[in-house]
């Protein structure tokens, strides 16, 4: 089967940006992108490329290349599925809020709603692709959904999860280190396995197209999650022994990394990780564990999320602890609220914790991030905490710039490691901030020792 037409249903951080992809390099495939979001779609549409609602290096012109002309932004989901010849989902799997595994299993409503929009609107035979992370035998569910319908309409149910590096993506979709594709081991499950291999084959070789099962598929995205996770909660828990046995947490990294059985990858220690796959997939592997009585392993995977949270909680301690331990009244700057540079995604972001910690004490935040709007930063603190919106909006100003950002500041926290935190000009800062001024680098991308002997005092992970 020569796929045609493409239907990904969700224009967010993976839709969007994977579409883009497969348009540019599949000319004769058509590319239609549906979100039930209006705004989201006609940010997609808008004719000036700085305002795509997602920020990512090199999408704007991956965009550029394709939409007009074979890839399309839509409201019009029904004849999108009606259409297409493979429909990919790419919802939103948030970890559940209530009831049976509230706070770790994923929340499948989204799945299932697109499950049973497309058995009720396809009219054609239709290849449905897991792109969302789900948890094992979520296939199993689409498909008994799907085969509901009862009008004759035959269903394959492919699991091709993303590997996306948020900042990255581009690259990584354009140069992955691997594609992977699960589905069933009859003739109709190879045949729409063949079918997705082929339009990645217009760009990725065989040989980075591995072919599974669908529950292998499933399973190995949680697992690199929970695996990359585990890395970074390994280095960050050194980190707090290396400040108390002034060791130097990026010169352990240093070494270790060089032992070809670890490599340097993910040993970078900070105030945690954050985004929406990391803890979200960690959490559903622990439930999955839970589920099956294996509660020793559970019990290990857990143990990377408690890590995290101790990392964030122990970095905004310090600045209190600092700061002669009150911050009531003090103003405080935090560069950076995205949860990584190159991208405008907050979600799980280390800087959103520790704002809400040091706001608990009284602080007044100063917020300057400059891909992440103010809309975005109050949105965050409005979900995280309990206090009233008119109390967030008068502890927390959004900057869209330097101008008499650090003017009156007592302390400076570095929260995401854009580039240009690493070229400010740090001793006109130093000349604004309030005496004693004191700097807390949570991303270890400053020179702490050149910036002490500036005047500041310095805090950086894992230095001793």
């Amino acid at each position: 089967m020569k796929v045609k037409n493409i239907c990904c249903i969700g224009a967010g951080y993976v839709g969007g940006p994977t579409m883009a992809v497969i348009a540019a390099k599949c000319p004769d495939i058509d590319v239609h992108v549906v979100d039930l979001n209006e705004q989201r779609i006609a940010a997609w549409n808008d004719v000036n490329l700085d305002n795509l609602p997602i920020y990512e290096p090199g999408l704007s012109d991956i965009v550029a290349q394709a939409r007009g002309r074979n890839l399309i932004f839509s409201t019009n989901v029904d004849q999108a599925i009606q259409e297409a010849d493979m429909i990919f989902i790419s919802v939103n799997t948030p970890t559940k809020t209530y009831g049976i595994g509230k706070g770790m299993a994923a929340d499948l409503k989204y799945i299932e709603l697109c499950a049973r929009q497309i058995a009720r609107v396809a009219t054609s035979n239709k290849i449905i692709v897991e792109k969302s992370t789900l948890p094992v035998r979520t296939a199993e569910a689409l498909k008994s959904i799907l085969s509901s319908s009862g009008n004759g309409v035959k269903f394959q149910v492919l699991s091709n999860p993303e590997f996306l590096a948020e900042g990255t993506a581009i690259q990584d979709l354009l140069q992955p280190d691997r594609v992977l594709i699960g589905g069933e081991r009859t003739l109709e499950g190879e045949e729409a396995i063949q079918a997705l291999h082929d339009v990645y084959n217009n760009w990725i070789t065989t040989e980075r197209i591995l072919l599974t099962n669908v529950w292998s598929s499933e399973l190995s995205k949680l697992t690199a999650n929970a695996f990359l996770a585990q890395r970074v909660s390994s280095i960050n828990s050194l980190s707090a022994l290396c400040e108390a046995t002034e060791a130097d947490v990026d010169e352990v990294a240093r070494a270790i990394g060089q032992d070809s059985r670890i490599g340097p990858k993910f040993l970078k220690s900070s105030v945690g990780f954050g985004g929406s796959c990391f803890q979200k997939d960690i959490l559903n592997l622990v439930y999955l564990c839970q589920t099956y009585g294996l509660n020793e392993v559970a019990d290990y995977w857990h143990q990377v999320i408690k890590m995290n949270d101790y990392q964030k909680r122990r970095f905004a301690q310090k600045i209190i602890s600092t700061l002669y331990n009150t911050v009531n009244g003090k103003k405080i700057v935090l560069l950076g609220w995205a949860f990584k540079k190159d991208t405008n995604d907050t979600r799980e972001s280390a800087a959103i914790y520790v704002a809400d910690y040091l706001l608990s004490e009284q602080a007044e935040i100063v917020v300057y991030d400059p891909k992440v709007t103010q809309e975005q930063v109050y949105a965050d603190l409005d979900y995280l905490n309990t206090r009233s919106e008119e109390r967030n909006r008068s502890l927390v100003t959004v900057a869209k710039n330097y101008e008499d950002l650090f003017k009156d500041a007592h302390a400076v926290a570095v929260m995401t490691e854009w580039d240009e935190f690493k070229t400010i000009d740090w001793s006109k800062v130093y000349i604004d901030m309030l005496k004693p001024a004191f700097i807390f680098d949570g991303r270890a991308i400053l020179d702490m020792q050149a910036l002490e002997g500036i005047g500041f005092t310095g805090f950086a992970i894992g230095k001793g």
